[in-house]
Formats: C-alpha cells, sequence, structure tokens
C-alpha cells in the first residue's frame, strides 16, 4: 500500500508505483491518496497515469496539521485493517507520511521509507517536517536513504545496517523522465520566458519559516537583483497559494518588467524551466536535488538544509534569508564564470535515475517475495 498526500510525494512516488507495477505476479500494488494537496496534485496524477484506489478526502478550509493527523491516522487505519496489506510504503517528511506510518505502526503492518535519513538536527526547521522525518525512521522496517550520508545518520540514530538501502533519489527518476518529455503548455508567461533570450533564474519561496519578515528580506532581494539585470536576465516566479506568500511577493515584486510572477505549474513545466534555467534560487527541497539533475547551481533560501550533500559536492550554496546575501551569493553566479562552472559541474550527489529499480528489486528480493 502506497500512500501519497502532496505534490513532492506523488512526483517521488510515482515512477516508484510504476515500477513495483511491472511484476504483477511477484507484487500487488495498491494506492491511497490522502488529499492534502488536492488541487496541485490532480495534474500530477493526470501526468504520471495513476488513479488512487482509496482517497481519504480530508481536505478542509485552513486546516491545521492536527486535523490532517488525526483524519489520515483514523481513516488509512481503518484502510490497513480492512486492506492487510504487507507493507506499507511512505515517501519524505510531510504530515501524510507521519500519519500514515503511525498507522501502520498500529496496525503491525511493514513500514518502507522512501528518502529515509534527511535531517537538519534542528526541530524548527523545517517545521513540521524535522520532526515526521524522525519519527518516520524510527517506526520503518525499511529505510531507503538517498544517499550514503542518509545512511550514516541512519547509522548515528541507531537503526541497524540490515534495514537501510541506499537507493539514489526516486525524484531523479521523474525529472529525468518529465525533462525527457515534449513541453506542450498553454501558459503565455511559460511560453514568453522560455523563448527570451536573456538568462532565466528560476525563483521558489513558501517555507513556513520563511513566513513574514523572511519573506520581505527575500523579497526585497529579488526586486534588487531583477533591476540590476534587467537587460541580461528574466526571473519567473511561481507562487505558492498560501497567503502569507502571496501578500508579501505579489506586494512588492509586481510590476518588475523582469519578475514574471505565476501561479504555481505543473511538474512538467517546472522540470523544463529547471533546465532551461542559469541558476536557481529557492527554499525548496526538492529543487535542490532536482537541479543537480541539470548541472544547474542552486541558492538555498534557509539557515539550514537537509540535504547536505548539495552544499559538500559544491552545486548548491546556503544564503539564508538576509537581502544583502542573497544579492551577493546570485550576484556572484551571473558575473563570475568562474564560480558558476564550478557549482555546475558537478556530478548529481542523488544518483542516476535508477533509485526505483533499487527500491523495488529490495521488495522482490524478500524470501517471501521470491519464493513465488
Amino acid at each position: 500500500m502506497v500512500i501519497y498526500g502532496t505534490r513532492p510525494e506523488v512526483i517521488k512516488l510515482a515512477p516508484l508505483i510504476q515500477e513495483l507495477a511491472r511484476y504483477p505476479r511477484q507484487l500487488e500494488v495498491r494506492t491511497c491518496f490522502s488529499g492534502q494537496h488536492r488541487e496541485m496534485v490532480a495534474p500530477l496524477l493526470k501526468l504520471f497515469e495513476l488513479k488512487p484506489d482509496h482517497e481519504l478526502s480530508l481536505m478542509e478550509h485552513a486546516q491545521g496539521l492536527e486535523h490532517i493527523t488525526s483524519a489520515v491516522l483514523t481513516k488509512f487505519t481503518g484502510i490497513l485493517r480492512k486492506e492487510r496489506p504487507d507493507w506499507v510504503i511512505v515517501q519524505g517528511d510531510t504530515t501524510t507520511a507521519m500519519a500514515a506510518a503511525m498507522s501502520g505502526f498500529y496496525t503491525r503492518t511493514r513500514i518502507g521509507h522512501v528518502e529515509a535519513g534527511l535531517r537538519t538536527g534542528d526541530m524548527t526547521q523545517p517545521f513540521p517536517e524535522e520532526a515526521n522525518r524522525v519519527i518516520i525512521d524510527r517506526l520503518s522496517d525499511a529505510c531507503f536513504a538517498h544517499s550514503e550520508h542518509a545512511r550514516a545518520t541512519l547509522l548515528k540514530e541507531g537503526v541497524p545496517d540490515s534495514r537501510i538501502r541506499v537507493t539514489g533519489n526516486t525524484v531523479i527518476d521523474a525529472v529525468q523522465a518529465v525533462g525527457r518529455m515534449p513541453l506542450n503548455t498553454s501558459i503565455e508567461a511559460v511560453n514568453r520566458v522560455l523563448a527570451d533570450r536573456r538568462k532565466l533564474v528560476l525563483i521558489t519561496a513558501h517555507r513556513r519559516e520563511n513566513h513574514g519578515q523572511p519573506m520581505l528580506d527575500i523579497c526585497s532581494a529579488l526586486g534588487e537583483l531583477a533591476r540590476k539585470y534587467r537587460e541580461r536576465a528574466v526571473f519567473i516566479y511561481p507562487v505558492h497559494l498560501n497567503p502569507a506568500v502571496q501578500r508579501p511577493v505579489f506586494e512588492h515584486l509586481s510590476g518588475i518588467e523582469n519578475m514574471v510572477l505565476t501561479e504555481p505549474l505543473e511538474y512538467e513545466v517546472l522540470a523544463h524551466l529547471i533546465k532551461r534555467a542559469h541558476f536557481i534560487v529557492t527554499d525548496s527541497g526538492g529543487l535542490q536535488e532536482e537541479a543537480p539533475a541539470f548541472g544547474k547551481p542552486v541558492l538555498i533560501l534557509r539557515e539550514v538544509t537537509e540535504r547536505p550533500e548539495v552544499v559538500e559536492a559544491g552545486t548548491a550554496r546556503i544564503v539564508g534569508t538576509d537581502r544583502a546575501a542573497i544579492v551577493a551569493a546570485a550576484t556572484g553566479l551571473m558575473d563570475d564564470a568562474g564560480m558558476y562552472d564550478r557549482m555546475a559541474r558537478v556530478a548529481c550527489p542523488y544518483g542516476d535515475g535508477t533509485a526505483s529499480k533499487k527500491i523495488t528489486d529490495y521488495f522482490l528480493q524478500l524470501p517471501e517475495v521470491s519464493a513465488r
């Protein structure tokens, strides 16, 4: 039983679901959609041709974390008691994943955690994801780590080595596959940006810890950069629907000719923007992973990252939310060819696009499966 509820979860689990489904004699795959990000998930289900077997339909206006947790825990536990799967597979660190892992624990169902071992070491950054991922790893019977660094983290926390498999990250499987697809979009702003001969800078910023003054500082830096490089660069910012993001972004960045603000974009559009981008400015975890697959430098709008591999490899740099730091780092990537080349010419630290196959092989090699 594979459960997902948010846009990143669908992206990272879709290639795994498709790979597992290639072995119908050995593996019976069921899926469940929690509904945590209903509007943002619908286009992805169409893109990856996924149809969930179960839907929890838990969305409420202005839903809090406690509502998501209790609703997933109650409803998904009921599904597990009825379906009685051998395994529950969750991904990452969302509230859906954490509550689903708890359901698996309560029903004594084995738990597989895709992208295990992510850590910042700070329970407030990101919030609540850091706590979620710690809980999930503690409960999991199989931890599918995306890197040796993540494996070392799990071992340090006492997870037995027998429970850990280093597989790479399934997001590389997804973004490479989607990046190979032809792009047909009717979004005029996107087509205009892709056709623009100026360098493209892709921006995303939405995390809870950046709401308030940090978001204002980010917007101030972005506005300064757009004006500074109006002849040489075009900036595109798909703006998260959260009002805490929408208000400062549209207030401070609207009306700048080379700053293109859009609604959240479908994944295939985003994949092509990553390929086209000169560099990326983001607080997103997913983009920190996806950008290196295309050799794109990343400036991380956070104080810490649970993906130290990209920083250690040199493809990403933590700049936080300080206006001056953001401007200085982006200026370096625009004006210093040596700095740009050092960040762009780095091998992807998250694998070669075969993570889904490696995870599937784990299940195929289980004694009760291989004997079939």
